[in-house]
């Protein structure tokens, strides 16, 4: 029998408990409107998330509901569709490779960003892996995902009255979580695993997405000893030992709660190098299953892909001899080899390499943008002496955002109403985009114009929340953005702060920015979110920067600084502004999936032609600052990119704004808003993203195994 989650529910209602606990609810509309119908208040409050609106919600309210037969019919439609929709059959996936229906692809990653109320991600590495998941549900792709349950998450940032960022943890609740243990009502899944001498457990969760299980493994359980309990408490936490110990838990216990649960996926997909410790459990399988080294590392090798993120080589986990040879002690000999032939697996200079490790033994290797793919072709040329770099065996599939997630609702109301009520279906479809001009100018201006009021009413909010709360002073509550306009160009800039992103570029000179955010006849203002990794003392005293120019009487109303950005402050931020500022220094942003969320949403980019903007840019969707290197160097010379960027806002940017018709809308404006979508949706979703994965990777390494596998 089912677990009863709720006891609050009717039982006319009680599918609404299994609509709560499956993702899709929380990007299908009319699961959302059904949940918004039972308690608008309740809804925003509790971030959409359906699970806390069912616990906190008035059990009358859901007797009333019971007995509306206008809910009834809008949920039983809700209900039934989901059910059907649940499994692969009539997919994408299903019509385009029949002979694999059977099969499944296992999704190793350290982080995933699926909701708000799981709070087990940091940024776009985890916000990647989690649309990875939702579209993979969509295009029925049989994928499961395996990482970490985080008690803890990620820290929460608070911003003190010096405007120095604190970091503080909140233990999750699983109550307001759609998170279930894997093993079925009331029951525990434990899978033991050896590090070094000592032995660990863990439990095992399960979210659903779908057709989609994402597995999540939890240390802190009784079984453990007091410091192992503690090793998927927190997201990129302590030392190298923790982070050693941790990855070990991802790749080879991930390997093994896979093997608990009765899955054998035909393919594995090591998503950045902290998973990589998979592909050494799985030859360790098929040696303790008879096979020699040799035999099984070819066998990984065809059935295994490795997606890399990041653009600088310390940015790559490494690990001392010392720490490998403490924590892997007697798991060479399991695997058939020598401590020095383990240690070759991923030795690159000094250390122990985890992507060397993954790039080694994984058969397919790809970057996340087309300049991104030349650049780690670049840097891991060392791993192929004798190949040009060119012929480095390193692709690039680029990122894509999942569409249903990201746009607006109210832009959703639009396409449905213009487009066709089965857009989402189409979304890689450009053809079907290029009729956005059948949408009027007044409709999309007047749609832009409530996106952008509703991020401001949810700055407000905030900040009277943090006001009410008692922990802060007058100038914060300015500083978070109270003052802002709803007329005036907003500029957004939202990402993690570290050195590289050059978040302070746009005050290299402060008398010329001051002179173009406080033009009374055409005022701009600039929202800030962002956080900084607790370690990172540099990231920190940028957000102090920042955050000091917010509080200035000279400035207030024209910078504020949104604290604890995660998803759901990034949904109001990437669909309210008017532009996406993204300024990193070239070559090194990899992908940059928050220009694209933006872009879906009418917001146009402002942006180096780094990363999907690099391909992106076609010259009337937004503006490129600055030119890419060829040579793809690293310069410091921040000069020549802020200078490019003032030029901008003066000579193109906010003139093109300001620039109204008889009937006040800035046609030219809506012009380029339109054409952001129309090139942004179609070529940089996960639709179009996952589907690639499909042909390029997973499929040819389904119907391409070297040797047949071998399980106990």
């Amino acid at each position: 029998m089912k677990e009863v989650k709720f006891q609050n529910i009717p039982k006319r209602l009680r599918g609404l408990e299994t609509l709560a606990f499956d993702l899709r609810s929380t990007w299908d509309t009319g699961a959302r409107s059904l949940f918004r119908w039972l308690s608008p208040q309740l809804w925003e409050r509790s971030q959409y998330n359906p699970v806390r609106l069912i616990r906190d919600i008035d059990p009358n309210r859901l007797k009333r509901a019971a007995e509306d037969p206008e809910f009834l019919a809008d949920f039983d439609a809700v209900f039934q569709r989901m059910e059907q929709s649940g499994g692969s059959r009539d997919s994408w996936f299903q019509r385009q490779y029949p002979g694999l229906s059977d099969i499944r692809i296992a999704y190793f990653s350290a982080e995933f960003g699926l909701h708000a109320s799981l709070p087990i991600y940091s940024g776009g590495l985890g916000v990647l892996a989690g649309d990875h998941c939702k579209e993979s549900s969509d295009l029925g792709i049989p994928l499961v995902g395996v990482g970490f349950a985080y008690p803890q998450g990620y820290f929460r940032q608070r911003i003190q009255s010096s405007g120095w960022q604190e970091d503080f943890y909140e233990e999750m609740d699983a109550r307001y979580a759609p998170i279930e243990s894997a093993a079925g009502p009331g029951r525990r899944l434990l899978v033991e695993l050896k590090i070094g001498p000592k032995r660990v457990f863990v439990e095992v969760w399960q979210v659903h997405i779908g057709g989609v299980r994402v597995y999540l493994m939890d240390t802190d359980v009784g079984e453990n000893l007091p410091a192992d309990r503690l090793l998927t408490a927190r997201l990129y936490s302590g030392d190298k030992e923790h982070r050693l110990r941790q990855e070990i838990v991802l790749g080879i216990g991930g390997v093994r709660v896979l093997k608990a649960l009765g899955i054998e996926p035909a393919v594995f997909h090591a998503n950045e190098g902290h998973t990589a410790f998979m592909l050494l459990e799985r030859i360790r399988e098929f040696v303790q299953g008879g096979a020699r080294f040799t035999e099984a590392a070819a066998e990984v090798s065809a059935t295994s892909l490795f997606t890399t993120h990041t653009p600088v080589p310390a940015g790559h986990d490494t690990f001392s001899l010392a720490l490998m040879e403490k924590q892997f002690a007697g798991y060479w000999e399991e695997l058939g080899l020598t401590e020095q032939q383990f240690m070759d697996l991923g030795w690159y200079g000094d250390s122990f390499n985890m992507t060397v490790l993954a790039m080694r033994l994984a058969g397919r290797r790809n970057g996340v943008s087309q300049v991104h793919g030349r650049l780690t072709r670049r840097m891991w040329k060392g791993l192929w002496p004798d190949l040009n770099e060119d012929a480095v065996p390193i692709g690039a599939i680029t990122n894509g955002v999942h569409a249903p997630t990201w746009v607006a609702d109210e832009l959703g109301e639009l396409f449905s109403r213009y487009l066709g009520s089965d857009w989402m279906r189409q979304i890689d479809n450009a053809a079907l985009w290029d009729r956005l001009e059948e949408i009027p100018d007044d409709v999309f201006w007047a749609t832009r114009q409530l996106l952008k009021r509703k991020l401001l009413d949810y700055i407000n909010e905030r900040a009277r929340a943090r006001w009410a709360a008692g922990d802060t002073d007058p100038r914060q509550v300015i500083a978070m953005g109270t003052l802002l306009d709803p007329a005036a160009l907003t500029i957004g800039f939202a990402r993690r702060f570290t050195g590289y992103k050059r978040a302070s570029l746009i005050f290299s000179d402060l008398n010329r920015i001051r002179k173009i955010l406080l033009n009374t006849a055409r005022p701009v203002q600039i929202v800030f979110a962002g956080k900084a990794h607790p370690a990172d003392e540099h990231g920190k005293l940028l957000i102090q920067q920042v955050y000091a120019l917010a509080e200035e009487s000279g400035m207030s109303g024209h910078v504020a600084f949104v604290e604890n950005y995660e998803l759901h402050a990034a949904r109001f931020l990437t669909q309210g502004v008017d532009v996406w500022l993204n300024n990193p220094r070239p070559p090194l942003e990899a992908s940059g999936t928050s220009g694209q969320k933006a872009g879906m949403n009418g917001v146009i980019n402002a942006s180096v032609p780094d990363g999907w903007w690099h391909e992106g840019y076609n010259g009337n969707n937004g503006w490129a600052i600055g030119p890419l290197s060829d040579d793809l160097e690293v310069r410091h010379d921040d000069a020549p990119e802020a200078e490019a960027l003032y030029r901008l806002l003066e000579e193109q940017i906010v003139p093109l704004y300001y620039d109204r018709d008889d009937r006040g809308i800035p046609a030219g404006w809506v012009r380029m808003a339109r054409e952001s979508i129309r090139s942004t949706i179609p070529r940089f979703s996960a639709t179009r993203m996952v589907k690639e994965y499909a042909m390029r990777m997973y499929a040819p390494a389904a119907e391409q195994l070297a040797v047949p596998q071998k399980r106990s």
